[in-house]
């Protein structure tokens, strides 16, 4: 097997060792609440991971070369406004000089998440797993031919249009959200996963959701993410934005460069509550049972997109290629594993739409 981590890769630079991993089972209560003694270290560490390629895992559980199952809509090209940013270019296994780049270096660089549980993460032994990880490795595999020709790059949440813009990777498989305002600075595949913006708790907490319990509570969201720019139109009177008085602290108490800080501050008791997506926050959840998601269901409706840098036409159909084959069995086999426990009751992913131009 190829791996990133043993030096046959350019740039690449060993892991910085196994303090980093998110908690896979409940740390030990403090306060009540807060496991604090595990999460200070890895609070420290996930700061300091920006951008260095991670270790392989084993192969994707399954194949991606199934057939899709799910029909397509074409959305008009708007000129004049973003009205659906979640339509893409149509897949396509033809090359181009992106693709063609790839192929000549023999890897495929993706970013990724190593602290969200269920998507992106290490495990006990420093096996890197996850929903995510399986479609980056889908992905190597139709481009390169093996799932293990593959350099993954941990990428902090604020750094994940930098790192593609900078050419750091190729692409980013890191639950990031397709909205109107990316789309002009990255290009997105199809859909792979809906999901909305919700809160996470504390169980004993009189916070009930996104709404007026927020009032005067501290609330933490990740720095460049939609939650925070739904806490900027909204938040309900809550306390959501660092203030930089000059004095000492931590001015990043509030808005945090990777979302498992906000956890680690939630058991820190350092803010009251977490705003991030539902997909993430049931990962979160189902790592400290202490926590649980508040208002029921999310309060927005958000899709999941593989991002590549603007210009890259190529590499952007061919995932959309890869999307389509992944849809129609790989996809549920993947949910199954990773994601139904914590986030049951999805019948599938959604309906991928392509622009008409």
């Amino acid at each position: 097997m190829r791996d990133g981590v043993s030096g046959s890769g350019p740039g690449v630079t060993p892991h910085a060792g196994p303090a980093a991993r998110p908690l896979a089972r409940p740390v030990r209560r403090l306060r009540g609440w807060g496991g604090v003694a595990g999460m200070v270290a890895a609070c420290a560490l996930t700061a300091s991971l920006t951008l260095l390629p991670l270790a392989h895992g084993g192969p994707p559980s399954s194949s991606p070369d199934v057939a899709g199952a799910v029909s397509s809509v074409s959305v008009p090209a708007k000129a004049d406004g973003c009205t659906s940013p979640e339509a893409s270019l149509r897949p396509s296994g033809a090359g181009g000089p992106a693709i063609a780049e790839i192929k000549r270096r023999g890897r495929l660089i993706v970013g990724v998440d190593q602290n969200s549980y269920r998507w992106g993460y290490r495990t006990a032994d420093g096996k890197l797993e996850g929903f995510d990880i399986d479609l980056a490795r889908a992905i190597a595999d139709d481009i390169l031919g093996s799932p293990d020709d593959i350099i993954f790059r941990a990428i902090p949440t604020n750094q994940r249009i930098a790192a593609l813009n900078n050419g750091t990777v190729d692409l980013v498989v890191r639950t990031m959200t397709i909205n109107c305002a990316r789309i002009k600075q990255v290009a997105f595949s199809t859909a792979y996963f809906q999901t909305g913006q919700q809160v996470l708790a504390p169980r004993e907490s009189p916070i009930t959701g996104y709404d007026k319990s927020l009032a005067g509570r501290r609330v933490c969201s990740a720095e460049g993410s939609t939650a925070y720019e739904a806490l900027v139109k909204n938040s309900y009177g809550a306390v959501f934005k660092d203030e930089d008085d000059g004095g000492p602290g931590d001015k990043d108490r509030l808005t945090v460069s990777n979302q498992l800080d906000c956890l680690v501050r939630l058991q820190l008791g350092e803010v009251d509550a977490v705003v991030t997506d539902a997909a993430l926050a049931a990962g979160q959840a189902a790592q400290d049972p202490a926590v649980e998601l508040k208002g029921g269901k999310p309060f927005t409706t958000e899709y999941y997109g593989v991002a590549a840098k603007l210009g890259k036409d190529d590499l952007v159909r061919r995932v959309n290629k890869v999307l389509d084959g992944y849809r129609g069995g790989p996809w549920m086999t993947a949910y199954t594993k990773w994601l139904q426990a914590d986030l049951p009751g999805i019948p599938g992913p959604p309906t991928p739409k392509y622009r008409d131009n």
